[in-house]
């Protein structure tokens, strides 16, 4: 297979599995788009390559330079904005990570707290209710405390803890 052809491949099938994880499609392919890339590119370029409307290219970098996970570059000689993916795919994973525990599990402790509190019913089921509310909030908790850790962590220790959890 020639190079430019497993580079897309990997960058449609990378925005395909990317819908499961409930990540933009296009997204994925522009970020993937620019990790394989060994040059910035301008939003032409990304244009040209992912067959994209400008607005899209431009609405998706945005959203991965507010991830973290894209910036620009500038080019010397060169008016046009480019853009490159940060390579280290550790520093990757952290990043998303952290993106996702902000945007999705805060919330949601937020919220299963607010719960928790404030029903002042003294009832049987509002009893349960809070219960349940309690037992949802404890293991977000300990999901929140692993992401946590694997931010934190260097790729060694989350690997080699992570080899020890899957053996047991």
């Amino acid at each position: 297979m020639k190079l430019e052809d497993a580079k897309l491949k990997y960058i449609h099938t990378w925005g395909s599995l990317a819908t499961s994880w409930g990540i933009n499609k296009t997204m994925a392919q522009v970020h993937a788009l620019l990790l394989s890339s060994t040059k910035p590119l301008s939003a032409d370029e990304i244009m040209e390559i992912l067959k994209i409307s400008r607005g899209n290219v431009n609405m998706n970098v945005r959203a991965l330079i507010d991830w973290g996970i894209v910036r620009k570059e500038i080019v010397v000689g060169e008016r046009k904005e480019f853009f490159v993916a940060d390579k280290d795919i550790w520093e990757l994973f952290k990043q998303v990570t952290k993106e996702r525990k902000r945007r999705e599990v805060e919330p949601v402790l937020k919220v299963l707290e607010e719960l928790k509190e404030g029903v002042e019913e003294n009832s049987e089921e509002a009893e349960e209710f809070k219960k349940l509310m309690n037992d949802l909030a404890n293991v977000t908790n300990t999901v929140n405390s692993i992401l946590d850790k694997a931010i934190k962590a260097d790729e060694h220790w989350l690997l080699s803890n992570l080899t020890r959890i899957v053996k047991k």
